[in-house]
């Protein structure tokens, strides 16, 4: 789980394997409200958005633009241009791999043999 102690000089988040640093990018990108909002709105739409999202969701667009950003980096969502428009879309694949990475996270914490009161 930790790297070793000769990684000192790099970047803090560096000193831990892979899947940790990959499930803290999940995490930073997902805990935007508006980015919840807009994988919320795909989801539920059931189909690619085509045209200007924020008719949909109540930000500017370039709020909405530098949110789809993050979660087309991360490639949770796809955009793909189309004419003037861009379609987006949910990536169930990547959707699929972090919700199993966040639910095996969490039952290997949640196992964890510790008497507390809380």
């Amino acid at each position: 789980m930790f790297a070793s102690l000769e990684t000192r000089d790099m970047n803090n988040s560096q000193k831990f394997d892979d899947n940790l640093q990959e499930l803290a990018r999940f995490a930073r990108v997902i805990s935007h409200p508006a980015r919840l909002a807009i994988l919320q709105y795909l989801a539920e739409t059931k189909t690619c958005i085509s045209g200007d999202i924020t008719d949909f969701i109540p930000l500017s667009r370039t709020t909405v633009s530098q949110h789809l950003k993050e979660l087309r980096d991360l490639g949770l969502i796809h955009g793909e241009i189309e004419g003037l428009k861009i379609n987006y879309c949910l990536c169930n694949t990547e959707l699929a791999k972090y919700k199993k990475m966040f639910s095996d996270f969490f039952t290997d914490i949640g196992t964890a043999e510790i008497s507390c009161n809380c």
